[in-house]
């Protein structure tokens, strides 16, 4: 399966990656209108610390404690491996927040469900996520490892 990977030593700590990612799970077309004069919640978030920059995005583990933990049962696999919620089904216990090793998974912008990167099942236009495609340093990839 393919996984969104990020190689540090490459990245900007520019958060182009955060803003296309808003985008892209906002459901407007135009990213002015999408993102212009409101707070930004996308499913990657940009770290920094002592001169490294990294984003952190959930990597769909083999092993996936959030899936194990969940007592909604609103996050599972889809048919290709990529860990899902189903905010139908999510109850807002945020125990997958407090789980996740990579602190990957967070609360939505409405507080009522978890968020976290699919990436972009639901969006993609070339097969390859809005992060992925406009880094500016290639820091971040999709490939499979």
């Amino acid at each position: 399966m393919k996984r969104i990977y990020v190689n540090e030593e490459w990245c900007l700590g520019c958060r182009l990656c955060e803003y296309e990612c808003a985008y892209a799970n906002s459901g407007i077309s135009d990213m002015v209108k999408a993102l212009k004069g409101k707070t930004i919640h996308p499913r990657i978030r940009v770290e920094d610390g002592d001169g490294v920059h990294f984003a952190v995005n959930c990597r769909h583990c083999t092993e996936a404690i959030c899936v194990k933990s969940c007592i909604a049962g609103a996050l599972s696999r889809d048919g290709n491996g990529t860990v899902v919620i189903d905010r139908e089904k999510c109850v807002g216990c945020f125990t997958c927040v407090t789980v996740c090793p990579f602190g990957a998974i967070m609360p939505a912008a409405d507080g009522k469900a978890a968020q976290k990167c699919a990436l972009c099942t639901d969006n993609v236009k070339n097969g390859v996520p809005n992060c992925v495609t406009y880094c500016p340093n290639r820091a971040i990839v999709f490939e499979e490892r």
